[in-house]
């Protein structure tokens, strides 16, 4: 990979906002995240509020990669086939789950048993064949039809289309891909209502504590990885369901 020199040769990451932790949050810790081999010794993070700015970023040359995911990067490299994709050598997977306030205990209980149960019968392997395996294109994508149950309970969840094909949003607003498909089950399972609003990456803590959506997506080191402290990614105040995919964290750059 480019740029992995001496220490004073920085590379500059764009990522995405990280809800509990500010870039000098990211700086105190770098030293274990590196000894630990999760991130390379030369890189210095940039916070983005979403993708569009980062991207924009990239192809400026203000940052000279950018962290992402291997299913983000499959499809930005789809699009844009000046894009490719760099494994980090530590092989880091992130796990991808729903967060939520701790009063909502039997919220994340529902959520928990749907999500289990469609790991059992195959349903959310089926999902990911169909939303992240095909690598379908923009205009091709299956449109996500969300259940109505007349008189249940509404949940609002929080999308913000920045993990495309996962947390994503169609050019016409409409949000689609993996995450609103394993919504779309959950609700099937619990006969509760969903309405999805979009809000920025970096908005996203907001809106939970807000009351604006009851339900944000999130992604959490798997406990116990050498060089993340406890909780780093579990903020106080939020509870977590079990997991529902997972994947690889890596780097976006141009081609040379």
């Amino acid at each position: 990979m480019a740029g992995c020199g001496a220490e004073n040769d920085k590379v500059k990451v764009g990522v995405l906002q990280y809800m509990n932790a500010t870039e000098e949050t990211i700086a105190e810790i770098r030293g274990e995240m590196v000894e630990a081999k999760l991130i390379p010794p030369n890189h210095e993070h940039i916070f983005f509020n979403n993708m569009s700015t980062m991207l924009a970023a990239l192809q400026a040359g203000q940052i000279a990669v950018m962290g992402s995911y291997e299913t983000v990067a499959d499809y930005l490299i789809s699009q844009n086939q000046n894009f490719e994709w760099i494994p980090h050598e530590s092989g880091i997977v992130d796990m991808f789950c729903c967060a939520m306030l701790k009063e909502n205990v039997a919220l994340k209980d529902e959520f928990d048993k749907a999500i289990e149960q469609m790991r059992k019968d195959g349903t959310l392997t089926a999902l990911v064949k169909t939303y992240i395996s095909a690598h379908v294109q923009e205009e091709s994508s299956p449109i996500v039809e969300m259940p109505t149950f007349y008189g249940a309970p509404t949940v609002k969840i929080g999308v913000t289309g920045d993990l495309p094909k996962m947390d994503y949003i169609l050019p016409d607003g409409i949000p689609a891909g993996f995450n609103t498909a394993v919504l779309a089950e959950i609700s099937r399972h619990i006969g509760k209502n969903f309405m999805l609003v979009q809000v920025d990456s970096g908005a996203r803590a907001a809106a939970l504590a807000s009351g604006e959506v009851d339900v944000i997506f999130w992604s959490v080191v798997p406990e116990g990885t050498e060089g993340v402290p406890a909780g780093y990614d579990r903020p106080p105040g939020m509870i977590f369901t079990v997991p529902y995919f997972s994947d690889q964290v890596g780097y976006v750059r141009l081609k040379k």
